[in-house]
């Protein structure tokens, strides 16, 4: 198989484009890419796309993601994590107990305003936040709306705290341990971070690099609906003609097409058709 993806374990300190450079050169293909960046120091789960899978990066970027975090308290870093400077500290500790701290994290499920941290890859009048915040350039970076759709208490001993999150994309953990220093008034940073799922990518089923198995590009697509198109209408959707659908479906919606069970590419419903998007089985 020469398109399909990875589902990477990465590990800590290198960067996701190291990761693609790495199996840029296992696999001896230049048409390599990842979907969600994680930050140098976290490690799990990356999504990699090789070949024609590439194309269909931009359908894992919606996803949901889960991480494990271990947030220390007592230390704030410009960062957001322990690779930063120290900003505050405090040697003085009275952190809430366990079921206070279940409480205090109810405030963070649903959807909130969240800021990205200084250190990031968010742009900022068409340049990276990380560039400027490494010029200390002063900026402001806007508020966004993130859905954190459940937080669990793994473990509190001493002044590190660890949970599991389940949230939507665009979700900063970094600022999310912040976020929760301030609220019980004590500086906090992230300790650790692992990315436990992206999507349908589970960390239970990452390999490292010398175990590469490539999935099949429609299994890593299974959050969108699937739709089968008549075997005469085939060619056609291959060269970018829409086909009259026989039901009734939200205009806009994205399908995964297939044609005898053979994945054939993604579409769009628009005016009654489904109209091709991104074609698979015709090279490229």
């Amino acid at each position: 198989m020469k398109d399909g993806f990875l589902n990477i374990n990465k590990i800590a300190n290198m960067t996701s484009h190291d990761v693609v450079y790495r199996v840029r050169k296992i696999l001896n293909t230049k048409k390599v890419g990842h979907a969600g960046t994680l930050d140098p120091f976290a490690v799990g789960v990356l999504p990699v796309a090789v070949g024609r899978a590439t194309k269909f990066l931009e359908y894992l970027g919606d996803c949901d993601k889960s991480y494990r975090a271990e947030i220390f308290f007592g230390v704030e870093t410009d960062t957001g994590d322990i690779t930063g400077n120290i900003l505050n500290q405090s040697s003085s500790l009275d952190l809430p107990d366990r079921d206070d701290f279940k409480n205090i994290l109810q405030n963070f499920i649903g959807i909130i305003e969240q800021t990205p941290p200084k250190f990031s890859a968010v742009k900022i009048n068409g340049r990276k936040a990380y560039e400027l915040a490494r010029k200390n350039i002063d900026f402001t970076i806007p508020s966004r709306k993130i859905t954190i759709y459940d937080i669990k208490i793994l473990n509190l001993e001493k002044n590190i705290l660890t949970i599991d999150i389940d949230c939507s994309k665009g979700t900063y953990i970094r600022s999310l341990a912040v976020d929760i220093g301030k609220k019980i008034k004590i500086p906090a940073t992230l300790k650790a971070l692992q990315r436990t799922r992206a999507g349908n990518f589970f960390i239970a089923d990452s390999t490292d690099f010398e175990n590469l198995n490539l999935i099949p590009v429609d299994q890593c697509l299974n959050h969108l609906p699937k739709l089968d198109l008549p075997p005469h209408r085939q060619s056609a959707f291959q060269n970018g003609l829409s086909s009259r659908i026989n039901f009734i479906e939200d205009e806009n919606k994205i399908f995964r097409v297939y044609s005898e069970n053979i994945f054939i590419g993604t579409g769009k419903i628009i005016d009654g058709e489904i109209k091709p998007i991104k074609i698979f089985l015709r090279e490229d």
